[in-house]
């Protein structure tokens, strides 16, 4: 008897379940213990996929809570993303191949970029709003995960360190200071409203990006009474990687698209921003580039609104020097939050240190002496920008795909035995 009780306080019990008395691992008592314990497994895992707010993608919206913003601000945070250098740079790279070449590669790369942008929608809300770097990480492992966070990390950089060139610039031609002097004014403006979040930024841009739009109205109605049809009717196509590689960097908005989600909390209301957010800035796009290369031709400036001053004289500079200060505060600001909720979620750092990491290092690169606006937003938009918005999102998907059908083969397999 004293032998049969030590053998039973002996036996592994299994928490929460109760323990039949078998004096073998095999019976009917067995196997229904054994389902109750994976019963029990997977209803802790949904109610942890219920707590994180990953749960239900394809049976209704995600809703997640936190601070909301409207589809409006998320409108302008995502448009105001993309409406950047790029917007700046993109005449003097179409008038490389001509008016017509450049509008095709500019909806060619529009529609693979909406694409990649969807993948990235769809795999964050699944993991409950998770940025690119977690997404990377939990579809392709520890070393994609981190591969996606440094691509990020280099895009963002020499993004940060454009628009910091790029803003010293205007200030020194607004302000009549010197170049460091109107990076170091624009660097704390822009840093500290990247320090209060996505909400506070969201609302800045709002008014930003309705201004900017009404300027690149203004620049297109300047311009028509001197555009010519045959100045732009062209094709050259030596430049066609060129065009590409800047289409590529001004239609890049996929790293705030978590954040938008979060603070929508909808997954269809954002997939309908995306589109969107994608469809305008191609219009403003390709008229922007129209009414320069249809004025200047092969003679297009590198930075387009400097032509303005050619035309207009004070007017010209001063429309000229507008446009740029608020793409580029725009693109600043919604890169640099992105970059940061990066670094606090993939790696865990508080909201401080996530900051600091995000805005002081363009910033002293910037002071050293490093302002080739040009070149550094190329090297940006050829490393970066391709890895991570094209290359590493179709990979992303790929493994999806193919592990959703090993799945459901798993699932219709003979002898399989189910969890429930």
């Amino acid at each position: 008897m004293h032998a049969y009780i030590l053998m039973v306080r002996k036996m592994p019990v299994s928490e929460g379940v109760e323990r039949k008395r078998v004096a073998t691992s095999h019976g009917r008592d067995y196997s229904a213990r054994i389902a109750a314990q994976r019963r029990k497994k997977l209803i802790i895992i949904q109610n942890l996929r219920r707590r994180k707010g990953a749960w239900g993608l394809r049976t209704s919206p995600v809703k997640i809570e936190g601070r909301g913003i409207s589809e409006r601000e998320a409108l302008a945070v995502l448009v105001g993303t993309q409406i950047g250098a790029g917007v700046l740079g993109l005449p003097y790279a179409a008038a490389k191949v001509g008016l017509l070449p450049a509008i095709g590669v500019l909806i060619g790369v529009m529609a693979l970029m909406l694409g990649t942008a969807f993948i990235t929608l769809r795999f964050s809300a699944e993991m409950g709003g998770a940025q690119m770097s977690t997404i990377a990480n939990k579809t392709l492992g520890k070393a994609g995960g981190w591969l996606m966070y440094l691509s990020i990390t280099l895009m963002s950089f020499g993004a940060l360190l454009a628009y910091m060139a790029g803003m010293g610039q205007v200030f020194a031609s607004l302000f009549g200071v010197s170049d460091t002097v109107g990076g170091l004014i624009f660097w704390v403006l822009a840093s500290i409203v990247v320090y209060h979040g996505l909400e506070a930024s969201g609302k800045t841009e709002l008014v930003m990006s309705y201004l900017m739009l009404a300027l690149f109205l203004g620049v297109t109605v300047m311009l028509l009474p001197h555009a010519k049809l045959e100045n732009g009717l062209y094709i050259d196509l030596s430049g066609i990687l060129s065009i590409t590689g800047v289409a590529i960097f001004a239609l890049g908005c996929h790293t705030i698209i978590p954040d938008v989600y979060k603070g929508l909390g909808s997954y269809e209301k954002t997939k309908r921003v995306v589109v969107l957010a994608f469809l305008i800035p191609m219009v403003i796009y390709a008229v922007f580039m129209a009414s320069f290369l249809l004025v200047f031709g092969r003679s297009t400036p590198e930075v387009a609104t400097q032509g303005l001053e050619l035309l207009y004289g004070r007017l010209g500079w001063l429309v000229g020097n507008l446009i740029p200060l608020l793409a580029i505060t725009t693109s600043y600001i919604g890169i640099a939050l992105a970059q940061q909720s990066n670094s606090e979620e993939f790696v865990r750092l508080r909201r401080p240190i996530a900051w600091a990491l995000t805005v002081i290092p363009p910033a002293l690169v910037y002071f050293a002496g490093v302002r080739n606006f040009a070149d550094v937003l190329a090297f940006a938009g050829d490393t970066g920008d391709m890895l991570a918005f094209i290359v590493l999102p179709l990979l992303i998907w790929g493994v999806g795909k193919i592990r959703r059908i090993r799945a459901k083969a798993e699932k219709k397999a003979p002898g399989s035995i189910p969890l429930s």
